[in-house]
């Protein structure tokens, strides 16, 4: 089969390379997917770049990217959910990546059905960014998505992005008011979103991410990079928290430091841990039309150094995708 590799840390697009590798087989628990779309994510870059070092990726050589959409076309032994033929969506491991192909193994319990009305694209771009937004809202900031808890005010950084765009959308579905930042090009479309105010983040008032209706958040979604507490801490109301989802050493020592203070404003790192039933709740908003997958662009396989230099430059809209 074809795929993208690359056998060592470093090099950016220039170090991947167009291989042909047997196709895997299925073990103990696992499905074979013939894929249909892969969405790249900046972790796979960053896996590259040698921010996971030692522990990631397991070994080299290395095929990145981890969220996929397919078809099944060979189970392993034990696999009971599945049988060749169902289309489906998976999350494969950051260990052993596995996405830029033509076929790839995944976990049975971390693959969802996928019904005809949401796409292969659709679907693979939800593991990673959708199941990133849909923890941070429900587990780090307690956010009902039924709309049953009270109101609270939500800041979505760089909420254009690929976790940002979902984040938006799924904290409309509970109870909340959202104030998002994006870049001037972008305001009209995370207002599309479902934002009830957006903020150009290169303003005075975006860079100090003050509310203009005058709110104080009582949760941060931070997609964004290089913002530091300091900036942050005023606009928080008393128990308010920064749920930062790429957290660096400095989030990681405030972090600390606050927990040590008891401090009623919290920074907390998140730690995405992917699961199949939160997927195919993901899926089925997709399917009910109340969350979409916006597309930044679509590559082929052959033109996947292409869609990597998209991911490394930051600025998509929604989510890159790569088609076998």
């Amino acid at each position: 089969m074809q795929a993208i590799q690359f056998d060592k840390y470093g090099g950016g697009t220039g170090a991947l390379k167009h291989v042909e590798v047997p196709v895997p087989t299925p073990k103990n628990g696992e499905v074979l997917l013939k894929l249909e779309a892969t969405s790249l994510n900046p972790v796979d870059w960053k896996i590259q770049k040698g921010v996971m070092r030692p522990f990631i990726p397991g070994k080299f050589p290395y095929i990145p990217s981890t969220d996929v959409a397919g078809e099944i076309v060979d189970v392993g032994p034990g696999v009971q959910k599945f049988k060749a033929g169902d289309k489906v969506v998976a999350i494969l491991s950051h260990v052993n990546g596995g996405g830029l192909a033509e076929f790839a193994v995944a976990k049975e319990s971390l693959t969802a059905s996928r019904p005809p009305e949401v796409s292969a694209a659709e679907a693979a771009g939800l593991p990673v960014a959708g199941l990133t937004a849909h923890q941070c809202l429900t587990q780090s900031a307690g956010i009902k998505l039924d709309g049953s808890s009270q109101q609270k005010n939500i800041l979505i950084t760089a909420a254009s992005g690929g976790v940002g765009h979902y984040a938006v959308q799924l904290a409309k579905l509970g109870n909340t008011h959202v104030t998002a930042t994006c870049g001037a090009r972008n305001i009209e479309f995370v207002k599309s979103l479902g934002a009830d105010e957006v903020l150009d983040y290169k303003t005075p008032d975006g860079a100090a991410l003050k509310s203009p209706s005058g709110r104080k958040y009582d949760a941060v979604i931070h997609c964004a990079t290089g913002i530091s507490w300091s900036t942050f801490e005023p606009n928080l109301s008393a128990n308010g928290k920064v749920i930062d989802i790429t957290p660096s050493p400095s989030s990681l020592l405030t972090f600390a430091l606050k927990k040590l203070c008891f401090s009623k404003k919290q920074l907390v790192p998140l730690l995405l841990v992917p699961k199949s039933e939160n997927l195919e709740y993901l899926v089925e908003l997709v399917k009910e039309g109340k969350l979409k997958t916006v597309i930044d662009s679509k590559y082929p396989l052959s033109k996947a150094e292409d869609a990597w230099a998209k991911s490394i430059d930051g600025h998509a809209t929604g989510k890159i995708i790569v088609e076998p």
